[in-house]
């Protein structure tokens, strides 16, 4: 079966967290990774998400750690959404 990865940048004004990651993770930009495999038997080009990676930081070098999409998701939409301020 055909695979293929895409990469992306996303942004986070504020601090984050995600389920699978250790502890808060700083604002900043990360690479994200989405491995894809094509759909076949349809007579169109097709593709779906199997897998989506981040790449943290862990001390003196980077890791990639696979995360749930939808997580990743509703993190940016979180970071976006401006904060009350507290009264």
């Amino acid at each position: 079966m055909l695979t293929r990865t895409k990469t992306r940048t996303v942004h986070f004004d504020r601090p984050f967290t995600l389920f699978g990651l250790d502890g808060v993770q700083p604002p900043g930009d990360y690479q994200v990774q989405d491995d894809e495999e094509q759909l076949t038997g349809i007579s169109w080009l097709a593709y779906r998400r199997i897998d989506t990676l981040i790449e943290i930081n862990a001390g003196p070098k980077k890791s990639l750690v696979s995360i749930d999409n939808a997580d990743l998701d509703a993190a940016i939409e979180k970071d976006r959404t401006p904060s009350m301020p507290a009264g």
